[in-house]
């Protein structure tokens, strides 16, 4: 490895990453698989570069509001940002449906979620039971229901956030 070089040798054969994949673009699609707090070494080791090259790259993607960092830990530990995806999806929805097809979608999703809501007697998706069945099949299509479900909640959450900023020019709040 050169002075330069941001990546250490690697004992592998086969690269993990396309060519001309820069560090950066390494450290951030590593952020964006994880799933819990990871060391900034561990990135580092996920991402083959220097474990400084990752934690610089880890702390611009905090300021981004990409990753959150936890810095009073030894040693720093990073996490995706959640919020930053639902966001970056929420815009893409907004840039690619018109203000009347997310109304449109919304409609439909809470229909959906008030069958729900009326199949299990609950508006929270988290007080099923699943396993209070006694053949495996039923426990089977109430665990695909309930995750249906949820799914349908985010996706509410989604296409709300879409319409609001597709009816305020890409903000939030009205100008």
């Amino acid at each position: 490895m050169s002075e330069f070089d941001p990546a250490p040798d690697s004992p592998t054969e086969t690269p993990r990453w396309q060519d001309g994949t820069d560090t950066f673009g390494r450290v951030y699609d590593v952020v964006l698989g994880l799933t819990s707090p990871t060391t900034y070494t561990r990135v580092a080791e996920l991402a083959d570069c220097s474990p400084n090259a990752a934690k610089k790259h880890l702390d611009r993607l905090a300021e981004m509001g990409i990753a959150r960092a936890d810095r009073d830990t030894r040693p720093a530990t990073y996490e995706r940002h959640n919020g930053y995806l639902e966001w970056q999806e929420a815009s893409r929805i907004a840039t690619d449906l018109s203000v009347n097809a997310i109304i449109d979608r919304v409609e439909a999703l809470e229909q959906r979620r008030t069958e729900y809501e009326a199949e299990f007697g609950t508006t929270d998706p988290a007080t099923v039971t699943v396993f209070d069945a006694e053949d495996h099949d039923t426990i089977h299509d109430r665990m695909t229901a309930v995750s249906d479900w949820q799914g349908v909640i985010r996706d509410i959450r989604l296409y709300e956030l879409a319409r609001q900023l597709s009816q305020n020019d890409g903000h939030l709040i009205p100008a």
